[in-house]
């Protein structure tokens, strides 16, 4: 044991080489570290500008199809899409032919909505926001309220049997962004809607 011990030779050379394979392993954590750092928000992008625009498609699929009549109790299910979103953190709203936050006071709910028919508008956090287009005729967003008999109807329709109010047509959906989101062509006087089912 005294001979371990004492034995010395190599005793400079191990811990040199270790330290230099530390240091090089540290150089490698550090450049990955920083390229994922720049490339993790170009992917996150990329795949909320893939998760819009296949919404967009989706949407836009159901457009020329069946529109149920909203008012008819025994009218079939206009044609229907599923979005499904798994937008990360970053993302504050996604909003349906509108954007809501024009005024910028912080709150979406009080500020004056400003229709985009046929937009889709997402904002980050950090106040960014990004708009995809569905192409066509326009695209009225309507939310889409269950009345007492559970038949899925435009709201505002239940207050009054006049026209509702396109410039107040318009959906969102706050953070979180996640989820599976139903819509559904209904016409309501004669005007088509592509109203929400959550």
């Amino acid at each position: 044991m005294k001979k371990f011990i004492s034995d010395t030779r190599a005793a400079d050379t191990i811990p040199l080489k270790l330290v230099v394979y530390l240091a090089l392993l540290a150089a490698v954590v550090l450049l990955l570290a920083q390229a994922w750092s720049t490339a993790s928000p170009v992917l996150q992008d990329a795949e909320i500008k893939a998760q819009t625009e296949s919404a967009s498609l989706s949407l836009l699929s159901i457009q020329g199809g069946y529109a149920r009549n909203s008012e008819d109790r025994y009218s079939p299910e206009g044609s229907m899409c599923t979005l499904k979103f798994s937008l990360p953190p970053a993302v504050r709203y996604i909003s349906f032919g509108v954007d809501p936050d024009q005024e910028c006071n912080g709150n979406l709910t009080d500020s004056e909505w400003v229709p985009e028919n046929n937009t889709l508008i997402y904002q980050y956090k950090n106040g960014v926001k990004k708009r995809v287009f569905i192409e066509g005729a326009p695209v009225h967003f309507i939310k889409g309220i269950e009345n007492s008999e559970g038949i899925w109807v435009p709201a505002g329709s239940q207050e009054s049997n006049e026209t509702l109010d396109l410039e107040n047509t318009a959906v969102l959906i706050e953070y979180p962004v996640s989820g599976e989101f139903i819509f559904e062509m209904v016409s309501y006087n004669g005007t088509r809607y592509t109203m929400t089912r959550f």
